[in-house]
């Protein structure tokens, strides 16, 4: 009785294998090596404008990662806030020690928050945006949307874009905000913000005392000279 062979391939999971099915029904296999695929996307970063693109027209949903401070300060309107950091009131001895000299230092002069990773936020944005979403990823200076975006691309995101350098770039009414401040201005806290204020109005004084020794310099000549000697 005459035989006959058939060929045909059959792939699960990655596995493929070439089977060969005799006229007695009898099936011989010869498995491949196993091969993996995964597409891995890529971040995209953008400018302040392309940003605006993404959202207004292709559809993209924002996500602030800033601590609750800065988003409370100023943020994008109708966004998703998440935090990559959440502040840390942790009460063990090292952790009272950091949190003193942060609060003395880095809190005083840029009040920031002594803060630590959030352990839930892959969790927090999974519960809110299905991993086909397009997402914009934002923050202050750029560096925690990075992070962000990266934790997000490796738990499933494909769509993830980041704008380079954080929304201290954003200029005045690119988004609709809310908050007391504008966007760009919303990291500026503590001595730093005050010093800022005193430097703007100590330079429009130095500016106007310029003006008026260069236009009026006979008027200039008599106050200095009414200033008691030292």
């Amino acid at each position: 009785m005459a035989g006959s062979t058939t060929f045909y391939t059959s792939c699960n999971l990655g596995r493929c294998c070439l089977l060969l099915k005799t006229h007695n029904a009898r099936k011989v296999s010869q498995c491949g090596m196993k091969r993996n695929f995964r597409i891995k996307a890529e971040v995209k970063f953008v400018t302040a404008e392309e940003a605006k693109e993404l959202v207004a027209v292709d559809g993209y949903n924002v996500l602030d990662v800033r601590d609750k401070t800065q988003f409370e300060r100023a943020h994008i309107k109708t966004c998703y806030h998440v935090p990559l950091f959440v502040e840390n009131k942790d009460n063990d001895p090292g952790t009272i020690i950091l949190r003193s000299v942060h609060n003395n230092f880095s809190g005083l002069f840029f009040g920031i928050p002594f803060t630590k990773p959030n352990p839930d936020f892959l969790q927090s944005v999974k519960t809110q945006l299905q991993p086909e979403s397009k997402l914009l990823v934002v923050c202050q200076e750029g560096l925690r949307s990075t992070a962000a975006a990266n934790k997000l691309e490796q738990a499933g995101f494909q769509n993830v874009a980041c704008i380079t350098s954080g929304l201290q770039t954003i200029k005045p009414g690119t988004f609709e905000s809310v908050g007391s401040t504008e966007l760009q201005n919303a990291g500026k806290a503590g001595l730093v913000q005050v010093q800022g204020k005193i430097s703007a109005v100590l330079g429009t004084v130095l500016i106007c005392a310029f003006l008026f020794i260069t236009f009026f310099p006979d008027q200039a000549e008599k106050l200095i000279k009414l200033v008691p000697a030292g």
